[in-house]
Protein backbone atom coordinates (compact mmCIF):
# COMPACT_ATOMS: atom_id res chain seq x y z
CA UNK A 1 0.00 0.00 0.00
CA UNK A 2 0.99 3.62 -0.45
CA UNK A 3 -0.71 6.52 1.33
CA UNK A 4 -0.85 9.37 -1.17
CA UNK A 5 -3.20 12.13 -0.02
CA UNK A 6 -5.56 13.68 2.46
CA UNK A 7 -8.85 15.39 1.60
CA UNK A 8 -9.99 18.17 3.90
CA UNK A 9 -13.73 18.71 3.57
CA UNK A 10 -15.17 22.11 4.35
CA UNK A 11 -18.40 24.03 4.30
CA UNK A 12 -16.31 26.96 2.97
CA UNK A 13 -13.49 25.38 0.91
CA UNK A 14 -12.56 28.68 -0.77
CA UNK A 15 -11.47 30.08 2.61
CA UNK A 16 -9.16 27.09 3.04
CA UNK A 17 -7.88 27.38 -0.54
CA UNK A 18 -6.90 30.99 0.14
CA UNK A 19 -5.19 30.03 3.41
CA UNK A 20 -3.24 27.07 2.05
CA UNK A 21 -2.26 29.05 -1.06
CA UNK A 22 -0.64 31.66 1.20
CA UNK A 23 1.24 28.88 3.00
CA UNK A 24 2.12 26.45 0.19
CA UNK A 25 1.94 28.58 -2.98
CA UNK A 26 -0.21 28.11 -6.02
CA UNK A 27 -2.09 24.80 -6.03
CA UNK A 28 -1.02 22.01 -8.36
CA UNK A 29 -4.61 21.49 -9.49
CA UNK A 30 -8.09 22.91 -9.13
CA UNK A 31 -10.97 21.01 -10.69
CA UNK A 32 -14.63 20.46 -9.87
CA UNK A 33 -14.45 22.39 -6.60
CA UNK A 34 -11.39 20.49 -5.37
CA UNK A 35 -7.99 22.15 -5.03
CA UNK A 36 -4.73 20.44 -4.13
CA UNK A 37 -1.06 20.99 -3.38
CA UNK A 38 1.66 18.40 -3.77
CA UNK A 39 3.92 18.32 -0.71
CA UNK A 40 6.72 15.85 -1.30
CA UNK A 41 5.17 12.68 -2.69
CA UNK A 42 1.67 13.30 -1.31
CA UNK A 43 -1.21 15.71 -1.88
CA UNK A 44 -3.31 17.89 0.41
CA UNK A 45 -6.68 18.52 -1.20
CA UNK A 46 -9.47 20.84 -0.07
CA UNK A 47 -13.04 20.56 -1.24
CA UNK A 48 -16.71 20.80 -0.31
CA UNK A 49 -18.33 18.12 1.82
CA UNK A 50 -22.04 18.01 2.62
CA UNK A 51 -21.45 16.42 6.05
CA UNK A 52 -19.08 19.16 7.25
CA UNK A 53 -20.51 22.25 8.93
CA UNK A 54 -18.55 25.03 10.63
CA UNK A 55 -15.23 24.59 12.40
CA UNK A 56 -13.74 21.27 13.50
CA UNK A 57 -15.10 20.48 16.97
CA UNK A 58 -12.27 17.99 17.64
CA UNK A 59 -9.14 19.38 15.93
CA UNK A 60 -6.78 16.90 17.60
CA UNK A 61 -8.60 13.81 16.32
CA UNK A 62 -6.68 13.74 13.04
CA UNK A 63 -3.40 15.62 12.65
CA UNK A 64 -1.52 15.39 9.37
CA UNK A 65 2.24 15.85 9.30
CA UNK A 66 4.73 17.50 6.98
CA UNK A 67 8.42 16.66 7.31
CA UNK A 68 11.01 19.41 7.02
CA UNK A 69 14.70 19.51 7.92
CA UNK A 70 14.35 22.91 9.63
CA UNK A 71 11.08 23.09 11.56
CA UNK A 72 11.85 26.44 13.20
CA UNK A 73 12.72 28.19 9.91
CA UNK A 74 9.73 26.69 8.10
CA UNK A 75 7.36 27.73 10.89
CA UNK A 76 8.78 31.25 10.64
CA UNK A 77 8.13 31.28 6.89
CA UNK A 78 4.57 29.99 7.36
CA UNK A 79 3.83 32.49 10.15
CA UNK A 80 4.99 35.31 7.85
CA UNK A 81 2.45 33.97 5.31
CA UNK A 82 -0.35 34.05 7.91
CA UNK A 83 -0.21 30.58 9.49
CA UNK A 84 -2.19 29.94 12.67
CA UNK A 85 0.21 28.52 15.28
CA UNK A 86 -1.23 26.23 17.95
CA UNK A 87 2.13 25.27 19.46
CA UNK A 88 5.53 26.76 18.68
CA UNK A 89 8.37 24.36 17.80
CA UNK A 90 9.30 22.00 20.61
CA UNK A 91 11.31 18.85 21.17
CA UNK A 92 11.33 15.93 23.60
CA UNK A 93 14.09 15.04 26.08
CA UNK A 94 14.43 11.60 24.51
CA UNK A 95 14.63 13.10 20.97
CA UNK A 96 16.42 16.47 21.30
CA UNK A 97 16.97 16.76 17.53
CA UNK A 98 13.37 15.92 16.64
CA UNK A 99 11.30 19.09 16.38
CA UNK A 100 7.51 19.44 16.08
CA UNK A 101 5.24 22.48 15.69
CA UNK A 102 1.44 22.38 15.52
CA UNK A 103 -0.56 24.68 13.26
CA UNK A 104 -4.22 24.99 12.26
CA UNK A 105 -6.26 26.13 9.31
CA UNK A 106 -9.30 28.45 9.54
CA UNK A 107 -11.62 25.43 9.99
CA UNK A 108 -9.45 24.39 12.99
CA UNK A 109 -7.94 21.30 11.35
CA UNK A 110 -4.51 20.64 12.83
CA UNK A 111 -1.31 19.84 10.97
CA UNK A 112 2.25 19.60 12.17
CA UNK A 113 5.69 20.35 10.86
CA UNK A 114 8.17 17.82 12.11
CA UNK A 115 11.77 16.78 11.69
CA UNK A 116 12.23 13.79 9.38
CA UNK A 117 11.96 10.51 11.23
CA UNK A 118 14.41 7.71 10.54
CA UNK A 119 12.76 4.48 9.41
CA UNK A 120 12.41 1.87 12.14
CA UNK A 121 15.00 -0.90 11.95
CA UNK A 122 13.77 -4.11 10.36
CA UNK A 123 13.37 -6.87 12.82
Amino acid sequence: MNFNSILIGSEDPQRLVEYYTRLFGEPGFSDGGYTGWQLGSGFVTVGPHDQVKGRNAHPGRIIWNIETRDVKAEVGRLVAAGAIVIREPYTFDEMPDGWIATLADPDDNYFQLMSPMAPAPAG
